[in-house]
This record gives C-alpha cells, structure tokens and sequence, in this order.
C-alpha cells in the first residue's frame, strides 16, 4: 500500500530541506514539500544532470541488489534508505525471491512514516528510525527480522557524503562490517570530490548554506571513498562510476560523461573466515 500521509510529525520543520526529500523530488517523487522543490530546482539550474545522476543511482541499487541475490543473499540492511519510491530495494529483491527480508532505516521522521505506511502489509520488512552511528541500536532492531549468523546485504547509497570526516566514517563502516556474517556485501554510492562535472562546487556551496548543519555534504576523492571498503573484497568492476558498474543497457548510462561518474559505486564481500 502505498498514498500520501495526511499528517507531518511534529518535529518535522517542512520549512527546512532535507536530502532525502530533495532526492525523492528529484525522481519525480511527491514526498516533498516546498523547501526541498526550491532547493531541488536551484541544484538543477546550476547542475541539470543532478537529476540523471539521481537515476542512475536507482539502478545501480537495483543492479546491485540483483547480484546479491544470485549470490545467495536473502537478508538486506538499507542504511539511510531515504523516502520510498518507484524500485524500492525490497521490490527488487523479493521479486526475486519472496523469501527475502529487508530492514531499512533512516533517522528522518517524514521518510520512517512513509515506509511504514508502504510496509504495513509486509511482514518481511520493517523500518527502523535511527542514525548512521546508532550501529548496537540498528544490529539490535534488525535482529528481530534479519538472523546475524547470515550474511546481509549492507547498503548505503548516497549516505556517506553527509558524514563529516570528524565523525570517522572509516571507523563506523569497521563496526558495521565487525558485525556482519562472512559472506555479507557492502554496497555504497558516494558524490565523487574529483569528477569533471560542471557546477559541483557551486552546487555543493548552495546547498550547504540551505541545509541545517547535521545534512551538510562532504564529496570525496576516489581513495577517500575507497577507504570505505577495508575489510571487504571488491567485486568486479570496483569503484567506478555508478553509471560503469556492471550496466545492462543504454538506460543504465547518461548522455553526460561527466554524470555518469558523479556518484562512485562499489560492491564489497566480506572474505569467509579462516
């Protein structure tokens, strides 16, 4: 079931944006208000291929998710999943096997409230509020749905970037993945620092000024990003641009060379224990 809440939780400050709002505005969503529409059209104007770039990030979670379940996963952890919308990661995967289970969490209270509506009639997916950093409380919460002696499907697209380098991102994928079961993938996009594409600083400087000081972004060079992965075995192709990660078809790719390198991409196995 899917519709439109007719309520905004109270501590909900529609007057600020929020990135996950000004995504789901940028896939054509409708779970955005007039703050996040502004700032989405401003990004647009300086970056018009902000949106294509938004895209390809949706099929890389569904290319990535398809790979993880012909790998034999059927348990899924959605770090910063954001608001639902068309392709969700559950659809992908329990489209493949009904059997599949996934846990999404998210510390936005608009887009928790929207997966829970969507999720009321599914009994092998849940929600979670929490942040990044709540690593015990978000292991302990999936625990209920997903079995910590199997390997999971971590992801984390467009998440990172909103971590301050203060924070010791490096050090939080190192918890996550301590308590991952061998065999477990990590999946993550990340904005790329070094790309070509015209209009990033701008873009990035617009939107930091627009944003309340916990969703500032923070784009990384390619090894920054690839730090992310110690501890786990990257699979092939590595990190790439997300439009280069094992596409299937022209949709998977952008006109613009430039976006199609503008989020980097990246699978990663945790080895098996000796």
């Amino acid at each position: 079931m899917t519709g439109e809440l007719d309520w905004v939780p109270s501590e909900v400050d529609t007057t600020v944006p929020n990135p996950a709002r000004v995504y789901d505005f940028w896939l054509d969503g409708d779970h955005n208000f007039a703050a996040d529409r502004a700032l989405g059209e401003q990004i647009l104007k300086i970056m018009p291929g902000i949106r294509d770039a938004a895209r390809l990030n949706r099929a890389f979670l569904r290319r990535a998710a398809k790979f993880m379940v012909d790998a034999g996963i059927r348990q899924f952890l959605d770090v910063g999943a954001g608001i639902p919308t068309v392709g969700n990661l559950h659809e992908i995967v329990q489209q493949a096997d009904p059997s599949c289970r996934v846990v999404y969490v998210d510390r936005e209270s608009v887009a928790v409230a929207h997966s829970e509506l969507l999720l009321q009639d599914n009994d092998r997916c849940t929600v979670l509020q929490a942040d990044l950093r709540d690593v015990d409380e978000i292991f302990a919460g999936a625990g209920e749905l997903l079995d910590p002696d199997q390997p999971t499907g971590l992801f984390m697209l467009l998440l990172l970037h909103f971590v301050p380098d203060e924070w010791d991102p490096v050090s939080i994928l190192a918890r996550y993945r301590e308590r991952l079961a061998p065999g477990s993938f990590l999946a993550l996009t990340h904005v790329a620092a070094d790309t070509e594409s015209t209009g990033l600083d701008e873009a990035v400087q617009v939107y930091t000024t627009r944003q309340s000081p916990q969703n500032q972004p923070f784009p990384r060079t390619h090894d920054q990003v690839l730090r992310f992965f110690d501890g786990f075995d990257l699979v092939e192709p590595g990190l790439v641009g997300c439009a280069m990660w094992n596409p299937e078809g022209a949709g998977d790719m952008s006109d613009d060379p430039a976006i199609n390198v503008l989020p980097y991409a990246g699978v990663g196995r945790k080895p098996d224990s000796l």
